[in-house]
């Protein structure tokens, strides 16, 4: 076996590209991990949008029921108590959707830290075939 200072320039770029193959594939792996991540992050906010949309039922049949206690009583006290429930459960579910969409983004689900590490992998490769 030869030294590692009598190497030939072959030996010296058959290791270097075995080594960009062992990197390349240890990006991949990183990359479908972090897609893993962000795929749950993604059924999470959906399950936020959902709450609020189950949320955001009952405030409907609230704000109709206050609408129509409003007709039937033409007093304030009860139509505004509904109206006030209603209203913040609509406000809430409203919440809950836009932290959903928020959470949904394409900005939020780009896998950032695998594309920084392709950028470096990159720029190391151009190092080593100069």
């Amino acid at each position: 076996m030869t030294s590692q200072s009598e190497r030939s320039i072959p030996e010296l770029f058959s290791d270097a590209v075995g080594q960009l193959g062992k990197l390349i594939g240890n990006e991949f792996a990183v990359a479908r991990a972090e897609l893993s991540e962000k795929a749950g992050q993604a059924g999470r906010a959906a399950a936020m949008m959902a709450a609020g949309v189950v949320i955001m039922i009952p405030a409907i049949v609230m704000l109709l029921t206050a609408a129509a206690s409003a007709l039937m009583h033409a007093g304030l006290s009860d139509p505004v108590a509904y109206l006030i429930v209603g209203g913040g459960a609509a406000i809430v579910s409203a919440l809950l959707v836009a932290i959903g969409s928020k959470r949904l983004s394409g900005d939020a689900l780009t896998p950032t830290a695998t594309m920084d590490e392709l950028a470096r992998d990159k720029a190391a490769a151009r190092e080593m075939v100069r």
